[in-house]
């Protein structure tokens, strides 16, 4: 009989789901983007505020960013679990890197809606 040593916290399936369903979230998004830009006219302040000024692009934009937050953080846990051995200190990182990516979404949804 085999015994297994269970180690870490096992998310697996969902996590590799999230970076997927995200990384296709994030290229949609970026196509969408760069047809709008590429097919209008010159690439101006007035452009990009029009473009903007719809709701469904600052719908799409926070889906984009907290797209990119849930799959960074996804990727930066995954890399502290697997190098940072010190329990301590993989939680402080972990918090600062929670804190930043809250700051960012923060920032975002305020440049989207002020």
């Amino acid at each position: 009989m085999v015994k297994r040593i269970v180690v870490g916290a096992h998310y697996g399936l969902r996590d590799w789901l999230a970076q997927r369903v995200t990384a296709v979230i994030m290229a949609a998004y970026t196509v969408i983007v760069a047809a709008k830009l590429l097919s209008g006219p010159s690439l101006t302040f007035t452009a990009w505020r029009d473009l903007f000024a719809h709701g469904w692009m600052r719908v799409a934009t926070l889906l984009f960013a907290v797209s990119v937050a849930w799959h960074m953080w996804v990727g930066v846990r995954d890399i502290l679990m697997d190098y940072v051995k010190a329990d301590g200190v993989r939680l402080t990182l972990q918090v600062l890197v929670l804190v930043t990516i809250g700051a960012y979404a923060g920032w975002t949804i305020q440049i989207l809606w002020r």
